[in-house]
C-alpha cells in the first residue's frame, strides 16, 4: 500500500525534510557559504514551528499500525537523500525516529554552536521563555508565579535536568503530550551540557598543556662537561663521550616530535581533519578547492598527511612513546629504510593491502598536489611524514631519494645541513633526524608484531 498518509503526499514530505535540513545547518551557527548565521527570537521560534510540524505528522504516524508502510517508505526516501555524495554528513544519522523528537534536535543544534556568541545565547533564550509563557493555560493561577519557581528549583537539582526533553507530561504546566514540551528546561540542560564539554576540554588542555611542557623541559638539556666526567665506577655500565652525546641527541628528537603530535594546533587540525575526511571523496575536494585560494601549500600537504594517519592517530603516539634508544649510525639505519625501496619484507601496518579506500583517496590526491614540488615534506614533521607514508607509495620513493641524495651531498640547490661540507659525520643534523623517524615507525617492534 505504501504512502497514505491523508493530508501530505510523500513527495511533498521529503521536500519539507529538505528544508528542515537546511534549518538544521542554519541553527549550527553558519550558512552553506561558510558565513555566520544570524538569529533573532522570531526566527527561533518558526524553526522550533517547523521541528513541532514533523512531530506532529511522525506522531500520526507512529501512533497506528494502519502507518507501518509509510513510515517505511519516509525511512526509504530519507535513506536515498543521505546517499547523495552532497549529503551533509553532519546529519547522517536522520530519520523517522530523529524526526519524532525534532525539536530537542533543534535545541541541540542551538546550543552546540561552536561559537556560542551572545546574540545567539539571548536570541534562543528569549524565544523558549516567551514559547513556554504562550503555553500557560490562560486559567492557571500566578502561571508567571508558578513558572519562576519552577525556574529556581530546577537551578537548585541537578535531577530536574533529566529527560527533561522527552517528558510526556508535565504537572505544573498543566498541558501534556506535544503541547508539554518544557523548551525552557530543555534549552537549560543542553546549556549545563555545554558548559561541562567545555570544562572538560579546558581541564584536559590544562593537563596537556603541562604534560608538553614536561616532555619540552626535558627534551631540551643539553650534555654538560660534568655528566660526561661523572662515569660509573663499574665498567659494565660506563658510557663512551660519543654514546652519551648520541643519547642525548635521541632525547631530543624524540621530545621535539612527540611535542608536534600534542601541540594544541596538530590536536585541532586532527579534530579538523577527522571531521573533513569522514565525507565523500568529492565532498573534500571541493573544501581543498576553496583552501587552494588561501592557504600555503605545505598547510595543505600537512592536512592531507593527517589525513593519512588520523584513524591511527592514538596508536601512533603511543608507537613514537615506545621507541628506545639505540646505538646504530645514521648510515646503518638510512641503508635498513632503504631496502624497503628493494622489496625487503613490509611491515604489517605499512602493507599496500592494510591500506583502506579513504587512505588510499587522500594518498592519490597528495600524490598528485605535490607533482614537481615535493620539497615541501621538508617543511614538516619529520616523525609525521615517516608515520604516515607508507614505504610503498610513490610519496615514499622520492622522499627517501632526496634524502639519499643530501645525504651523499650530492645536491646542489638545496641543503638542509653543513655536515658534508664540513667533513661530518650525520649524527646531530636534519638528516639524521628524519632518517632516525623512518627508522622508528618501519622497524620498532610494536610495528613488527602489527600492533
Amino acid at each position: 500500500m505504501g504512502w497514505n498518509h491523508p493530508e501530505i503526499g510523500l513527495e511533498e514530505m521529503v521536500k519539507l525534510v529538505k528544508g528542515f535540513f537546511d534549518i538544521l545547518i542554519l541553527s549550527s551557527g553558519y550558512q552553506s557559504s561558510g558565513l555566520v548565521a544570524q538569529w533573532d527570537a522570531h526566527n527561533v521560534k518558526r524553526a522550533f514551528s517547523w521541528a513541532l510540524f514533523f512531530e506532529r505528522v511522525l506522531s500520526e504516524l507512529k501512533s497506528s499500525d494502519y502507518y507501518v508502510e509509510s513510515v517505511d517508505e519516509l525511512d526509504a526516501a530519507l535513506s536515498e537523500l543521505k546517499s547523495q555524495a552532497s549529503f551533509p554528513q553532519g546529519l547522517a544519522n536522520i530519520s523517522s525516529d530523529t524526526l519524532l523528537r525534532a525539536r530537542s534536535l533543534i535545541v541541540e543544534h542551538m546550543i552546540h554552536t561552536l561559537p556560542l556568541r551572545d546574540a545567539h545565547v539571548k536570541a534562543v533564550l528569549t524565544a523558549v521563555v516567551e514559547m513556554d509563557l504562550d503555553a500557560l493555560p490562560e486559567t492557571a493561577q500566578d502561571g508567571l508565579g508558578r513558572y519562576l519557581n519552577k525556574l529556581s528549583l530546577q537551578n537548585n537539582s541537578d535531577d530536574s535536568f533529566q529527560d527533561c526533553a522527552y517528558s510526556e507530561k508535565n504537572s505544573d504546566m498543566g498541558i501534556g503530550n506535544l503541547n508539554s514540551y518544557d523548551w525552557t528546561s530543555t534549552s537549560i540542560q543542553e546549556l549545563s551540557r555545554r558548559q561541562s564539554a567545555v570544562l572538560s576540554i579546558s581541564s584536559l588542555q590544562k593537563s596537556l598543556s603541562v604534560f608538553s611542557s614536561t616532555i619540552g623541559n626535558g627534551g631540551s638539556f643539553q650534555v654538560s662537561s660534568s655528566m660526561l666526567r661523572e662515569q660509573p665506577k663499574h665498567k659494565k655500565f660506563s658510557v663512551s663521550e660519543d654514546e652519551m652525546a648520541e643519547f642525548i641527541t635521541f632525547n631530543r628528537w624524540k621530545s621535539k616530535n612527540l611535542l608536534y603530535f600534542l601541540d594544541k594546533r596538530t590536536i585541532r587540525l586532527v579534530s579538523g581533519v577527522s571531521m573533513m575526511f569522514s565525507s565523500p571523496k568529492n565532498q573534500w575536494l571541493r573544501v581543498f578547492e576553496c583552501l587552494a585560494k588561501l592557504e600555503n601549500l605545505h598547510e595543505r600537504v600537512e592536512l592531507l598527511i593527517l589525513g593519512c594517519v588520523v584513524d591511527r592517530w592514538t596508536n601512533i603516539i603511543k608507537h613514537f612513546q615506545s621507541v628506545s634508544f639505540d646505538c646504530l649510525t645514521t648510515l646503518d639505519r638510512f641503508s635498513e629504510v632503504h631496502n624497503l625501496l628493494l622489496g625487503r619484507p613490509q611491515r604489517p601496518l605499512m602493507r599496500e593491502e592494510s591500506v583502506n579506500l579513504k587512505e588510499r583517496g587522500v594518498l592519490d590526491h597528495l600524490t598528485e598536489l605535490l607533482g614537481c614540488q615535493s620539497h615541501v615534506l621538508w617543511k614538516l614533521s619529520p616523525a609525521l611524514l615517516a608515520a604516515a607514508i607508507p614505504s610503498w607509495s610513490t610519496i615514499f620513493r622520492i622522499y627517501l631519494n632526496q634524502i639519499g641524495i643530501h645525504l651523499k651531498g650530492e645536491s646542489a640547490t638545496l641543503r638542509y645541513c653543513g655536515c658534508n661540507e664540513e667533513r661530518k659525520e650525520h649524527r646531530d643534523c636534519e638528516l639524521a633526524e628524519r632518517i632516525w623517524c623512518l627508522y622508528a615507525f618501519h622497524f620498532s617492534s610494536s610495528l613488527v608484531n602489527g600492533e
